[in-house]
């Protein structure tokens, strides 16, 4: 501590690599700080996917090697993590690295949330199970909640919503996940920008045995044509496809309102994970700059409590409550700070 009580300033670089770029801020007690290229006091790097850690780590070879492993399963996002990492460890000796994972935050789901229906020797030896993603987000997002509602994280059954590029939904009572909508990999549940989430095994089995497609024309139309943009005939991004309806085009009406339909299909889904709704939390570029979608999704599900104030949807600005005046279950816009997330695991790791 210092002479004024305060503890001591740890400048911590938080270090977010993503498949196409990297997103870099330094950070002192969740205050945003001059990044004058160092000293740091410690380093936090996100890894989309943990494997089976069950929290954040200080970084070793032995861990990079172990993460190493685990790439396959998020293929466009661990390499550039890996690569960040190794070169921070080099760049700043005696510096902690601290590696800050997506897939932690879901360690508390119940084994009937994680586990495929699968042969126990496929699960068993190739260790088949759901993982779930944007933890970071979902954590925050949750907590941040928590503190708008002015209620104990502990008593609350929450559905967080990561909209973005990717996009995924979480099931958090008590301040623990308990479902979610990704799986093993981010390729699982919601309709994304550029993914197509959920898809019938059938279906997939019958392009590869029947239509000539391969695996890896496969794996690139699921991941990298489908979702908004394969539904539209837009890039996926949301603010074309709203440009798109404004202009006339059926084939983006239709879009939107398949990515509506799952959204508002898998929301109902983690409401029952949670044994009901005391918040619906939106977060990510999408939840919380496009208030239509908000509007959509929360105007089929009143059913649940919820409500969204008309006017002060559409004005929303950083964090605020959206609800509709009567509703008994909130909606809320969050934004997104995995950079305070990462710092907060950092702090944990090295406390």
């Amino acid at each position: 501590m210092t002479g004024s009580g305060r503890a001591a300033e740890v400048r911590t670089l938080v270090v977010n690599p993503g498949s196409s770029s990297l997103k870099i801020s330094l950070l002192d007690d969740g205050r945003e700080a001059h990044d004058d290229g160092g000293p740091y006091d410690a380093i936090g790097v996100r890894f989309v996917h943990g494997g089976s850690r069950t929290s954040a780590v200080l970084v070793t070879a032995a861990v990079l090697d172990e993460l190493e492993q685990v790439s396959g399963l998020a293929p466009l996002h661990n390499p550039p993590a890996l690569e960040a990492a190794r070169d921070l460890v080099e760049r700043h000796p005696g510096v902690p690295v601290v590696a800050c994972f997506d897939t932690a935050f879901h360690a508390t789901m119940p084994a009937a949330a994680t586990t495929y229906a699968l042969p126990r020797e496929w699960r068993e030896r190739w260790g088949l199970r759901r993982y779930g993603f944007h933890g970071l987000s979902h954590s925050y997002a949750a907590r941040r909640a928590a503190e708008l509602l002015r209620r104990p994280l502990e008593e609350l059954r929450i559905v967080t919503c990561h909209l973005g590029g990717g996009a995924s939904l979480c099931a958090v009572r008590g301040g623990r996940s308990v479902d979610t909508t990704m799986g093993m990999t981010p390729m699982e549940g919601l309709v994304m920008q550029t993914r197509s989430g959920s898809v019938d095994p059938g279906l997939m089995l019958h392009l590869l045995q029947s239509r000539g497609v391969t695996p890896d024309e496969l794996e690139r139309v699921l991941d990298r044509e489908s979702g908004l943009l394969g539904l539209t005939g837009t890039s996926g991004d949301l603010r074309e496809v709203t440009a798109a309806i404004g202009s006339g085009s059926t084939e983006a009406v239709a879009g939107l309102a398949v990515y509506v339909h799952r959204l508002v299909r898998e929301i109902g889904a983690m409401a029952a994970a949670t044994g009901g709704v005391d918040a619906l939390v939106f977060t990510g570029g999408v939840g919380e700059h496009s208030p239509d979608v908000r509007r959509a999704a929360v105007d089929r599900l009143g059913f649940l409590g919820l409500g969204i104030d008309e006017l002060l949807n559409p004005e929303v600005s950083g964090d605020a409550d959206v609800s509709a005046s009567g509703a008994t279950a909130s909606t809320l816009v969050v934004t997104a700070r995995e950079d305070l997330e990462i710092e907060r695991e950092v702090r944990a790791v090295l406390a």
